[in-house]
């Protein structure tokens, strides 16, 4: 335990994990529960040790960095449908505005008078 608790283990990664104290320990696992008193302890330090701490605030660290990669997922999306509804809009206005460029360039460039309007008389 100390071995584990110091960051010197010699046959395990060092991570404070009961599978990791009784493969410390050279023992099995049933050995090791049966060590009532022992894993009280272990759980006692480990639930006061500085790298339990740091364990937890890693793993806030990575819950809130998910929460906010997900958000920004959906921001994503949420721009991209309007960049895309945005591109149909401009197809259509340049299909619309050839047509009306192209019906422009048909008609004649003769000038038809129309009558005078009562507005224009006075």
């Amino acid at each position: 335990m100390e071995r584990l608790f110091t960051g010197r283990p010699t046959r395990t990664d060092g991570k404070l994990t009961k599978q990791n104290l009784w493969r410390e320990a050279g023992v099995s696992r049933a050995t090791m529960n049966r060590a009532t008193a022992l894993l009280a302890d272990w759980d006692n330090r480990v639930s006061q040790s500085t790298a339990r701490k740091h364990d937890q605030n890693l793993t806030e660290e990575i819950t809130r960095l998910r929460r906010r990669l997900k958000d920004n997922r959906l921001e994503r999306q949420r721009l991209q449908d309007e960049v895309d509804a945005a591109a149909t809009v401009i197809a259509a206005l340049l299909a619309e505005n050839a047509a009306l460029r192209e019906r422009a360039g048909n008609r004649s460039g003769v000038v038809i008078p129309l009558g005078r309007t009562q507005a224009t008389r006075e």
